[in-house]
């Protein structure tokens, strides 16, 4: 299984108007739900004279997580048509949420379902896209004679790292693409003192 997927590295904006309805839409890059919610809940807050605020959002390199909101549209008008349009550009690690003003003029269900795909299609194509590499921080720790072994294994590895600590003990946070793990594993049982993941 490839560890890169696709995402977005910039915000994009996106409009679509009709019968007086305005359709504004931000696609933004995200790794977590709580980052979804705290955005969600900016745009509720700035845009907070909007009639509907609606999103969808697929995260992880399979994009397992994920979850499409109409907010009080009719059901599967607005969150389902958003997704399918991020689904349709193969990413994840995105959210995207359309702020609609209503023009006093309904657009029925398939009214609604053009508004919402077309604004969400313009955001996404407006937004920087990139490839992403899947993978998980570990938490390395080894004495100053494992040293030699561990900057060794990190330049091999080509391993981002940060946290670093060189006190009586040494102990960094190195990023494993996940196609590496199993190697990067089997490499440092001999060499660290404890390898464990980190959030």
């Amino acid at each position: 299984m490839s560890d890169i997927y696709k995402s977005i590295s910039s915000r994009g904006e996106g409009l679509y108007k009709d019968q007086g309805s305005r359709f504004i839409a931000f696609a933004i890059p995200v790794e977590s739900e709580e980052e979804v919610r705290e955005l969600v809940a900016g745009f509720r807050k700035e845009y907070h004279d909007a009639r509907h605020h609606c999103y969808a959002y697929r995260i992880g390199a399979a994009g397992e997580t994920w979850r499409a909101s109409d907010d009080g549209e009719p059901s599967g008008t607005a969150g389902r048509p958003i997704l399918g349009q991020i689904d349709s550009a193969g990413l994840s690690d995105v959210l995207v949420v359309v702020v609609r003003y209503f023009g006093g003029i309904k657009l029925g269900v398939p009214g609604l379902i053009k508004a919402y795909k077309s604004a969400t299609a313009d955001a996404i194509a407006n937004a920087l896209a990139c490839e992403k590499i899947a993978g998980s921080w570990y938490r390395i720790g080894f004495g100053y004679d494992a040293m030699p072994q561990v900057m060794k294994l990190i330049k091999d590895l080509d391993l981002p790292q940060r946290a670093r600590d060189f006190g009586t003990d040494c102990s960094m946070e190195v990023r494993v693409r996940s196609s590496l793990r199993e190697d990067f594993l089997e490499r440092t049982q001999t060499i660290c003192k404890f390898v464990s993941l980190t959030t």
